[in-house]
């Protein structure tokens, strides 16, 4: 008998053990719990924020370790930026013209000369003409050297050349839209001639007369393609071409290849008495 009770001790034992155990593991959940549970009622509400408004400008001292660490990068961008690529005989501007000036005028022969073969060896297809926002256009062009930073002024956004594909309906409503704007968006390619009320009575794309019954292809800025018809230029696209060539990229490699840059003004819209 001594022999069986030493025996079934440990059984005895082992059990105890397990049961003690999972006492202690509901008593470790029970107490987690309640912690979770009341931290959760003690959260607070969000009532108030407050701010203020902290001006940047020359009152802020400037850090002597910051400014010796940025101005060797500083001055080989404003070396890159101020070199003289071309030359403008007069100043460029933004309303010398009626219903174009000489500023839009450059910009937009600019995009029709830069991406009419990037278009043309994507495609196999030919360029047909440019227009552009006024807006677009953000600055002149003073008479002298002309650097990079001056097409950095003149298009300080990040808008790509990018190629649409109307019908001839849809041409007609971009055409009516430029006529009858107030503002002198940039064209090229292309000449419009409206009555004293801005109705179309003539329109020649590439020195032929407007034929409705084709489409045709525009050199535009990204951000007029993605705006649609809130922006108010295309209402209907057939196609997309993008050329991944940034609008001011394109107006450099411009100057950097031309001595004398144009100045412009020509019949390219013309309003009749």
């Amino acid at each position: 008998m001594i022999f069986t009770k030493v025996n079934n001790l440990p059984r005895r034992l082992n059990k105890d053990t397990h049961v003690n155990n999972l006492k202690f593991k509901q008593f470790v959940t029970f107490i987690t719990f309640c912690f979770l549970l009341s931290c959760k009622n003690d959260m607070g509400k969000l009532t108030e924020i407050k701010g203020k408004q902290i001006p940047i400008d020359s009152t802020i001292a400037q850090s002597d370790s910051i400014a010796s660490f940025v101005e060797p990068y500083k001055n080989r961008i404003n070396e890159v930026l101020d070199s003289t690529l071309a030359y403008a005989p007069k100043p460029l501007l933004l309303n010398d013209g009626e219903h174009t000036s000489s500023m839009g005028n450059l910009m937009a022969d600019i995009v029709f000369e830069q991406a009419s073969p990037i278009f043309n060896s994507r495609t196999g297809k030919k360029l047909d003409f440019v227009v552009l926002n006024a807006g677009g256009v953000r600055s002149i062009i003073s008479e002298g050297n002309v650097s990079a930073r001056n097409a950095y002024e003149v298009m300080p956004f990040e808008n790509y050349i990018e190629v649409v594909e109307l019908s001839g309906s849809a041409t007609r409503q971009l055409i009516n839209f430029v006529a009858k704007s107030s503002r002198r968006h940039p064209i090229s390619g292309i000449q419009i001639i409206t009555d004293k009320n801005r109705s179309l009575q003539n329109v020649n794309i590439q020195g032929q007369p407007f034929d409705e019954n084709r489409n045709y292809y525009v050199a535009t800025s990204d951000y007029l393609v993605n705006g649609g018809p809130s922006v108010g230029f295309f209402d209907e696209i057939i196609s997309a071409t993008e050329t991944d060539y940034l609008l001011r990229n394109a107006i450099i490699d411009y100057f950097k290849k031309v001595d004398t840059l144009k100045v412009v003004t020509d019949n390219r819209f013309i309003q009749l008495d």
